[in-house]
């Protein structure tokens, strides 16, 4: 691979919402950068779609293919993970043991699973956070009932932040869907959103958390708080007050720090975030995006593409001899659904609830297409979602779900 002396070299690891925005803002000036971005998969997975393909959604609203995104964009795209980088010498050595040097490295690789060490989780929990754990899910669904003839006894989900609750209010109606497709005789559907702290939702105001729980219970949501995890066994749970029988657990409560951070000394900060200055820089000219940086609101969609943009402005604005600005928090908009038709907003010291939230929700996903995709895509691949058939047996029809 040539690289033009004359254009300053950016790599990009992580093409995640940070990645893929960084790299999407940089290539507009594609005259002053050669542009690399690594990943370690070669989609773009839409996160808050894929809860629904979790349940049966077509998984072409969460599992964008990079080179549909990169397509006719002047980017360098890498299929590998970094290992290594070597801040003196400003290069990185990824797990082939290729070796990239750069002028300016952005780092967006996001975060990984926390089983806190509860004995039994890692083995027999099920998670949602990627496509092949989306498969395995759905398929676990599909074949219980298939197999048995019957629901579980307990579905129960660990975790009671926005994942949690969207998929507690969603999976029954998906059950009752494969029941009817496989002409199962109906049985009894008990969820159980099970939560350590004493409410739902810990980080936000009572008043918010306080409808939303009423709506899951009015819906039949069984709510276990104070509720922590012992251990785990192959078909069963124990918590501090009880053992609870069920061969569907899902774990959503707990993430860290990509652990490459702290294996290649970066500093952290207490929370487990990577320490940043004014201007998301760890290192010399080295950047750090999304759900690694330690910003206000770190951990967010609407965070990450907010962080990407604002590094790339910035290396843009170096590029023509001005100064960097300094980063301002964006406060995201919280939009969590609970059900089909009702949803809960909050924006600022708004609050919105019912059929404007759930209308609210689905409008927010035309934003989120339209950062990594052309305006016309974005449409396209958002009215997806209202098709009639747009939920399938994944295992039975032709399934849009791949291993």
């Amino acid at each position: 691979m040539t690289v033009n002396k004359n254009k300053q070299r950016i790599i990009i690891v992580g093409a995640g919402f940070a990645g893929i925005k960084a790299a999407l803002t940089l290539s507009k000036f594609n005259h002053l950068f050669h542009i690399t971005l690594i990943s370690r998969s070669e989609n773009f997975c839409y996160y808050p779609t894929l809860l629904r393909t979790a349940v049966g959604g077509d998984s072409k609203l969460s599992i964008i293919p990079i080179s549909k995104i990169l397509k006719q964009k002047d980017i360098n795209f890498i299929l590998g993970s970094i290992k290594t980088v070597d801040k003196k010498s400003k290069n990185i050595t990824l797990e082939n043991n290729s070796t990239l040097e750069y002028d300016k490295l952005i780092l967006a690789l996001g975060e990984v699973t926390n089983y806190f060490d509860i004995p039994g989780l890692e083995r027999y929990s099920h998670a949602i956070k990627s496509e092949s754990q989306t498969y395995n899910f759905n398929k676990l669904l599909h074949d219980y009932l298939t197999e048995n003839h019957t629901t579980d006894k307990n579905y129960l989900i660990i975790g009671a932040g926005a994942t949690g609750i969207e998929l507690a209010s969603t999976l029954p109606a998906y059950l009752k869907f494969l029941m009817k497709r496989h002409n199962i005789h109906h049985h009894a559907i008990h969820v159980e959103l099970i939560e350590a702290s004493p409410t739902l939702l810990p980080r936000y105001p009572k008043d918010f958390t306080k409808i939303i729980s009423h709506k899951l219970i009015t819906m039949g949501v069984s709510l276990k708080l104070s509720c922590k995890v012992i251990n785990q066994g192959i078909d069963y749970i124990q918590t501090n007050n009880e053992k609870i029988e069920s061969k569907t657990v899902v774990w959503t409560a707990g993430v860290s720090n990509n652990p490459f951070y702290k294996n290649n000394q970066f500093l952290m900060n207490n929370h487990d975030k990577v320490l940043t200055d004014i201007y998301l820089a760890a290192d010399d000219n080295i950047f750090v995006a999304g759900d690694n940086a330690n910003t206000p609101y770190s951990g967010l969609a609407q965070t990450a593409l907010h962080d990407g943009h604002f590094i790339a402005k910035n290396i843009i604005r170096a590029a023509h001899n001005k100064s960097y600005l300094p980063y301002k928090p964006k406060k995201p908009i919280t939009v969590i659904s609970v059900g089909p038709f009702w949803g809960a907003v909050l924006w600022g010291n708004i609050r919105l609830y019912g059929l404007i939230g759930a209308i609210l929700r689905q409008l927010a996903d035309i934003e989120g297409y339209r950062n990594i995709l052309p305006l016309n895509q974005a449409i396209m691949l958002w009215l997806n979602n209202f098709k009639k058939q747009s939920r399938k047996c994944n295992f039975c029809d032709i399934t849009s779900l791949k291993k």
